[in-house]
């Protein structure tokens, strides 16, 4: 790592800061900690809705972190009363479940809406997502009536007829190994909130170090700051990364974070 002063530091949460128990380590804990008594920003940058946030992350991290939530869909701190969202408009959620389904009417949709989460039938998440909940389940037109904040397919495999069709309406994610498409809306990024994030605190994004492992952590590697892949993270994130560290089971934020603290 390059001598740097760094301001922030930006965490993605699973492949990444979560190991695969989804569990934040003591000593992932320890560094995180030490960064941010030294008077550094943590914002932790997620897929996730807040509520998955709240059961994953331990209260000492709830306490000091910035949110961006549902890759930059929502975005909250409290400590500078920051609170921005966005929607993916009523028409469009309503034209995409039409084309899901007749595509596959198989395919697992379920959608998020303001930290609510639904779907067409009974689903069991549990082991899938480590989810502590199940989606509601929701009548077809009453789905069609919302404002999406994320559209969520599973098993759908005509994904990039999907983008062909929609690229220019909303932001169209594969994840998970390519398991998991995430639709959110258009312009929506993690590195969109990320740089909103810092122009609002005042510091340049050359001074934010950020850690990931997937797909939607690639917009954030291309444009902002200092970028550490796992050791796990897609390849793709690895050619592009200012360096790589150990993967998420064996503490590979701390390890960097660990070394960091000591300039």
């Amino acid at each position: 790592m390059v001598s740097i002063n760094f301001s922030t530091v930006v965490l993605d949460l699973d492949g990444t800061l979560l190991n695969s128990k989804k569990q934040v380590s003591e000593r992932n804990l320890a560094a995180v900690l030490s960064c941010y008594n030294k008077g550094m920003r943590i914002i932790f940058a997620t897929a996730r809705p807040p509520r998955a946030v709240r059961w994953f992350l331990p209260q000492q991290l709830l306490d000091i972190g910035s949110f961006v939530y549902y890759n930059g869909a929502q975005v909250i701190c409290q400590k500078s009363n920051t609170d921005f969202y966005d929607s993916i408009p009523v028409s469009i959620t309503s034209e995409i479940i039409d084309y899901c389904l007749h595509g596959d009417p198989q395919t697992e949709l379920t959608m998020e809406v303001k930290d609510e989460w639904f779907s067409l039938r009974e689903l069991d998440y549990s082991s899938t997502m480590n989810a502590r909940a199940n989606p509601i389940v929701k009548s077809l037109e009453e789905l069609k009536r919302h404002e999406a904040t994320k559209i969520l397919l599973s098993g759908f495999n005509q994904i990039q007829a999907l983008i062909s069709k929609f690229d220019q309406q909303v932001n169209i994610l594969a994840t998970d190994n390519n398991q998991l498409i995430q639709i959110m809306p258009l312009g929506v990024s993690k590195e969109r909130a990320i740089t909103r994030l810092c122009n609002i605190y005042g510091v340049g994004l050359d001074s934010v170090i950020i850690f990931g492992d997937d797909h939607n952590d690639l917009g954030l590697f291309q444009t902002i700051g200092y970028s550490v892949a796992m050791g796990n993270a897609i390849q793709e994130l690895k050619e592009i990364a200012d360096e790589i560290t150990e993967d998420n089971d064996q503490d590979g934020v701390a390890i960097i974070l660990e070394r960091l603290c000591r300039y």
